[in-house]
C-alpha cells in the first residue's frame, strides 16, 4: 500500500544532470514528481517525467514570474526541491510568502546559503573559523590585486563569487593565473563583463585526492544523511566534473565531516547539501573548497547507494521524521560519467594512465551517471547528440582538407 504522504508531489527545479538525478532519486521513494526545466531539457527524456501542471508549463526559471505559476497551479499541496543554485535562494523565500500554505520546502535562511553560494562571502567566513581551507582573496579592484602573495603560493586561480553566472558567461568553472601580469589581464576581461571573482591558492594534489561529504541536515539540526565519495578522474582536467567517481566509507574522511558538521551547525544550516575538500598533500588535512546548496549531479548515486536526499528533503519539508540513512552504505562502489571519463582517460598521458584492463573494470562494475536499463531515454538522448557532433566534427574537418 502506498504511503498516503507520498500522495503530495514533488516539483523539482532543475535541470540536465542534476534533475534528472533528482526526478529518479524521488521515484526510487515512491514520490509522484513534476519537474520545471526547459523543453527537450535531458530530463523530458526519462519515462518518469511530467511537466508541471498548470496553464503554463514551468520551464525552472524562477523570480516574479514563477509566483504566478506557482499561484495558477492546480494543485493543493507540493514540495520544492531545488537543483540549482538561484532556485535553492529563491525557495529561501517561500516560507515568508503567501504560498507557503501550499508550496513546502526545506531550506535554510537566505543569508546562510549567501555565504555558501557566495565564494567571497564563503571565503570570509571561513576565515574566521578554524575549519582548513585555501586561502582566498576577494577581488573589487586593481589594487586588491596586490594583496596577494603570488610568491609564497604554488598556484593562483581565479574563481567565480558567483558560480552558476560565471559558467554561462566563460564556460568554465575557474581559470588558472600564472603569475600577476597574467592576473591582470584575465581579471580586466573578467571585469569588463561585470563579473565579481576571487582569487584562490592551489592546494597541492592530483584530481584523485578531492573528496566530497554529500548529505542532508534535517530542520532539528540532525545530520540524517551522510555519503562520501573519492574523485577517479575528472573532465576537463583543470575546472571539470568527476567523471568517475567511486563511494568510500565515513571513516576515511573523518576531519572533513567534522567541519562539514561544524560549518553547518554555524549556520544553522538545513536542507541537502554537497561539500567538496581536497586533501592536502603536504599535510594531510582536508581543506574544504565549496558547499553546494542543492541537489547536484551525482544525487541519484547516493539514493542508489542507499543515501537518498531527496526524499529526506521530501520528508524534513512536510514536518515528517526524517528516514536516517545508515552510515555504513555500499563503499567502494563507481559512478561513470562515460563520454567525459572516455576523454579523460585520453587526455592523460600514457605513463600516468591505468591499465585499460582496470579502467574497463571499473566502467563494467559502475553505476552510469545517465544511462538506465529501466529508463534507457536519457542516455539514448546522449548518444544520439554525441553521435551527431562527432559526425559534424568529421565533416567539418573533411570539407576543411579540399
Amino acid at each position: 500500500m502506498a504511503d498516503p504522504d507520498h500522495l503530495i508531489p514533488a516539483i523539482v527545479l532543475g535541470h540536465d544532470q542534476t534533475g534528472l538525478g533528482t526526478l529518479r532519486s524521488l521515484h526510487l521513494a515512491g514520490i509522484p514528481t513534476y519537474v520545471a526545466c526547459p523543453p527537450g531539457d535531458l530530463a523530458t527524456r526519462s519515462r518518469w517525467y511530467r511537466p508541471t501542471p498548470g496553464p503554463v508549463a514551468w520551464n525552472g526559471e524562477v523570480g516574479p514570474q514563477a509566483y504566478d505559476i506557482l499561484r495558477a497551479m492546480p494543485l493543493e499541496e507540493a514540495v520544492l526541491i531545488p537543483g540549482a543554485d538561484d532556485a535553492a535562494l529563491w525557495l529561501a523565500d517561500i516560507p515568508q510568502s503567501e504560498l507557503h500554505a501550499r508550496f513546502r520546502v526545506s531550506t535554510s535562511s537566505r543569508d546562510s546559503l549567501e555565504i555558501l553560494q557566495n565564494k567571497a562571502r564563503f571565503g570570509e567566513f571561513l576565515a574566521r573559523t578554524g575549519i582548513p581551507h585555501p586561502r582566498t582573496f576577494s577581488i573589487d579592484c586593481s589594487a586588491d590585486i596586490d594583496a596577494i602573495p603570488f610568491d609564497e603560493l604554488d598556484r593562483v586561480f581565479i574563481k567565480p563569487a558567483n558560480s552558476q553566472q560565471f559558467s554561462q558567461v566563460m564556460g568554465a568553472k575557474g581559470i588558472w593565473a600564472r603569475n600577476r601580469k597574467e592576473f591582470d589581464e584575465i581579471w580586466l576581461k573578467l571585469d569588463a563583463h561585470g563579473l565579481k571573482v576571487m582569487a584562490q591558492e592551489y592546494i597541492p594534489g592530483s584530481s584523485s585526492d578531492h573528496y566530497f561529504v554529500d548529505g542532508f541536515r534535517d530542520r532539528n539540526g540532525n545530520m540524517t544523511g551522510l555519503f562520501a565519495r573519492r574523485r577517479i578522474r575528472i573532465y576537463p582536467p583543470d575546472f571539470g566534473n568527476s567523471s568517475y567517481c567511486q563511494s568510500i566509507p565515513l571513516t576515511e574522511v573523518q576531519g572533513a565531516m567534522e567541519s562539514v558538521a561544524d560549518l553547518l551547525s554555524e549556520l544553522n544550516y538545513r536542507g541537502i547539501f554537497s561539500a567538496e575538500f581536497k586533501r592536502d598533500s603536504r599535510n594531510g588535512k582536508f581543506c574544504i573548497l565549496e558547499v553546494n546548496t542543492r541537489a547536484w549531479w551525482y544525487v541519484e548515486f547516493a539514493a542508489r547507494c542507499g543515501v537518498n536526499v531527496c526524499r529526506m528533503a521530501f520528508q524534513d519539508a512536510n514536518g515528517l521524521p526524517v528516514t536516517a540513512a545508515p552510515r555504513n552504505y555500499a563503499s567502494g562502489v563507481g559512478c561513470v560519467s562515460l563520454y567525459g571519463d572516455i576523454k579523460s582517460v585520453l587526455a592523460q598521458p600514457p605513463a600516468a594512465r591505468d591499465p585499460r584492463r582496470k579502467i574497463l573494470g571499473q566502467w563494467a562494475r559502475a553505476h552510469f551517471h545517465v544511462f538506465r536499463f529501466d529508463d534507457p531515454g536519457p542516455g539514448l538522448s546522449v548518444a544520439w547528440n554525441i553521435s551527431g557532433q562527432l559526425i559534424r566534427n568529421n565533416v567539418r574537418r573533411a570539407l576543411g582538407r579540399q
